[in-house]
């Protein structure tokens, strides 16, 4: 007999209760539905998934290590669910969107492929520039949309609307002795490394320099390179060590190529901003689509929304179905 998806919630309703009780309770099913389920699932998988302590069952190794994947599963599903039930969607329009690098790699591909799905009839044109080249060419009206990550002018004729923080860290190859620490002390590791910046015009080198002003002196920039993509190789073949966004590292440091380290005593964080031209009219395609990409201000942890698409997807069906029960 195949695992079912049924036998997935139930485990993962336990699991989050810690009882069979409370887990029957929450998914409206009798105590020995739940305990038959369980019982099943355990032996197709040839081990047990909890230690019992009395009344309570608590995940050990095995069951910690299904958890995520079953509730990556789980919402998988969901998300194909809210997806196809949308398909008859009749929105239609053209966007054309502008990114900073890292927003335009890293998030908007994401976004932009998952609200596809829901409106197939919106084309989207997505262009990736720095913030600066980003901004010109919103003000230009050569593009609808942009997400950047950088400072901006104080143009009156720009919309700006906050969107999520982001935080940027220090990257580390894997070999390197600053892997072995939590955080990144300021003050005792900055002198005597190699460092690897972005390059100058890029939103996260210009929150970088702000944020490091007091200690710039000591940072000995060994390259600078345009693209995070190009840093992460560099850091991982020993090159240096970097700073950049927690959200286009997730993959490398779940993988343990390179060890991401929090700045310990300044604070990173970062707001990341929409901006449209203060004059132009927004169409019903640019208010669904900003609509939609609200869900990241949702995501408490973004760097876990975006370490994969199918995180995101589960996300935004979650965010959807969400919107539902309030129209309701």
């Amino acid at each position: 007999m195949s695992i079912t998806l049924r036998q997935l919630e139930i485990f993962i309703a336990v699991a989050e209760t810690a009882q069979v009780t409370k887990a029957s309770k929450k998914l409206f099913v009798t105590q020995s539905a739940v305990s038959m389920a369980l019982a099943e699932l355990e032996n197709q998988l040839g081990g047990s998934l909890f230690d019992r302590h009395g009344r309570s069952l608590l995940l050990n190794a095995r069951g910690r290590y299904l958890l995520p994947l079953a509730k990556d599963i789980t919402c998988q599903v969901s998300n194909i669910e809210t997806i196809m039930s949308e398909r008859n969607d009749t929105l239609e329009g053209h966007i054309d969107i502008v990114a900073s690098t890292t927003l335009g790699n890293y998030i908007l591909p994401y976004l932009v492929g998952a609200f596809r799905r829901v409106h197939p009839r919106v084309y989207i044109n997505l262009l990736v520039f720095n913030t600066g080249y980003a901004e010109k060419l919103i003000l230009d009206g050569k593009m609808d949309i942009g997400f950047v990550e950088g400072p901006l002018s104080k143009n009156k004729e720009l919309r700006v609307h906050p969107w999520f923080q982001d935080e940027l860290v220090i990257l580390v190859g894997a070999n390197d002795p600053l892997a072995h620490n939590d955080v990144f002390d300021v003050k005792r590791d900055i002198k005597d490394r190699k460092w690897i910046l972005r390059e100058k015009g890029s939103g996260t080198d210009a929150i970088f320099r702000e944020k490091m002003k007091e200690y710039f002196q000591d940072i000995s920039v060994v390259m600078e390179m345009g693209h995070p993509e190009a840093i992460k190789r560099a850091v991982e073949a020993g090159a240096g060590i970097a700073c950049l966004s927690a959200l286009c590292i997730c993959r490398e440091v779940e993988n343990g190529w390179i060890k991401s380290l929090q700045v310990e005593g300044i604070d990173m964080k970062r707001q990341l901003q929409i901006i449209s031209r203060a004059d132009k009219e927004i169409s019903d395609a640019h208010a669904e689509f900003l609509d939609f990409c609200d869900v990241m201000s949702t995501c408490n942890d973004e760097s876990v929304c975006l370490s994969s698409p199918w995180k995101l997807q589960s996300m935004l069906a979650r965010h959807s179905s969400q919107k539902k029960q309030d129209s309701v």
